[in-house]
């Protein structure tokens, strides 16, 4: 086993701490950074048609629901206050993101996708096919053994593959989004072995709840919903030839399966984890099925 522990204590960074606005902002400047690199997606008539739809739904809402002014100017003021605490990108990958990737992905046949949400970070530390997750000493949580193999679509391996993961700590906080996480804690770019396989030792996650001091917090009091997410481990699945496999796996013994806010839950996503044969916490295997780019 490849041990890429970080020699940084854990002490770990109290959940009230990660306000929405700091982990907002974080959000939306990788988001923007994201979008410098990347070319436009969509001309003038697909733009128009879209845009125009979306509005007509809305006129749509106001005119069932006889929408009143004061409702509008609320509703106006709190749009504002979305983009002032740069919550746009916790917004849209929470209530409108799942169904992006419903229909980006409804005609793929290997590993089923979800969402990415807002907190995943390119250029995670490169490690070996079997490894450690970068975390803290004596960081909380019980040990988990995710391994398993990557394929085509048909079960031919696909050596070398790369198996990007990210996760929350027990706190419910991901690294670069809130204070005094080291820089790539629970984050990490695992290179598959030659016959895809690999094992990468971490933490279970917990189950946690999304800044709720800013602006969505606002809609979700508002609404009286609650603000959980599942525990879940976030993947990124990817080798040259094959489509990029984006998703989120969870716990079968876990709460909020079954009205995760962000509704990404697919039931062939959830795991089903074992106690370990070494003796230290659990472990389970999941394989990832690629279809061809």
């Amino acid at each position: 086993m490849t041990d890429a522990t970080q020699q940084t204590p854990a002490a770990q960074t109290p959940a009230g701490q990660a306000t929405a606005a700091a982990s907002g902002a974080a959000a939306t400047e990788r988001f923007r950074g994201k979008q410098h690199t990347e070319a436009p997606v969509a001309g003038t008539a697909r733009v128009g048609l879209l845009a125009s739809e979306a509005i007509a739904a809305v006129h749509d809402v106001i005119r069932r629901h006889k929408v009143t002014y004061a409702e509008y100017d609320a509703l106006k003021s709190w749009l504002i206050q979305v983009g002032q605490d740069g919550e746009w990108p916790l917004f849209l990958d929470v209530w409108i993101e799942h169904v992006v990737e419903e229909v980006a992905n409804e005609n793929r046949e290997g590993t089923s996708g979800t969402i990415e949400g807002p907190y995943y970070v390119p250029g995670a530390p490169v490690l070996p096919a079997e490894a450690t997750l970068p975390m803290r000493v004596g960081e909380a949580g019980t040990p988990l053994l995710f391994q398993g193999q990557v394929t085509a679509v048909g079960g031919a391996p696909l050596p070398g593959a790369r198996v990007e993961i990210w996760h929350a700590d027990a706190d419910g906080l991901y690294s670069q989004f809130a204070p005094g996480l080291p820089e790539w804690n629970l984050r990490g770019t695992v290179i598959a072995d030659g016959q895809g396989h690999f094992k990468i030792h971490t933490l279970e996650p917990a189950p946690y709840r999304i800044p709720t001091d800013g602006s969505c917090g606002m809609l979700i009091a508002a609404a009286g919903w609650h603000a959980w997410r599942p525990a879940h481990l976030h993947l990124k699945v990817s080798v040259p030839g094959h489509q990029l496999i984006t998703t989120q796996l969870y716990f079968e013994s876990g709460s909020h399966l079954d009205d995760d806010i962000a509704s990404a839950v697919k039931p062939e996503l959830i795991l089903a984890p074992a106690p370990a044969d070494s003796g230290e916490g659990n472990e389970v295997t999941y394989d990832f099925a690629l279809d061809k780019a």
